[in-house]
This record gives C-alpha cells, sequence and structure tokens, in this order.
C-alpha cells in the first residue's frame, strides 16, 4: 500500500519523467523540467534500485496509469 511522502513521490516521478518522455515538448518532458525549475535536485545514482519501496509502488503504479 502507497503512503503520502513527498520525497518519495518526487522521486518516483522524477524517475518516470526522465525515463518515458517521448522529447523536449513531450508531457513527462516538461513536468522534468519544471522539477528542476522548483528546485528538485535528485541524487545522481538515482535509478528504480534505489528507490524506497514506498517509490517502488509510487513508480510501479505510474507505469500503470500512464
Amino acid at each position: 500500500m502507497i503512503h503520502f511522502d513527498r520525497f518519495d513521490i518526487m522521486e518516483a516521478h522524477y524517475l518516470y519523467y526522465r525515463d518515458h518522455h517521448t522529447g523536449q515538448s513531450s508531457y513527462e518532458y516538461i513536468r522534468l523540467s519544471l522539477m528542476k525549475i522548483k528546485g528538485f535536485k535528485p541524487h545522481s545514482n538515482l535509478s528504480f534500485k534505489t528507490l524506497t519501496k514506498n517509490g517502488k509502488e509510487i513508480y510501479k503504479q505510474l507505469i500503470n496509469n500512464g
């Protein structure tokens, strides 16, 4: 079950947008850029493996709903 954790949400969304954008005019790329503009700075080794259990569930949900 997914629980609300802002950090997990941000990391999962960032990773999803990074991995699934289809170019600079895509919705995912725009969201990714906005996250960077707003100051989100992911750690350099961010990957599915480094997400928390909750973060992985959020990421999977994004894939299933994407």
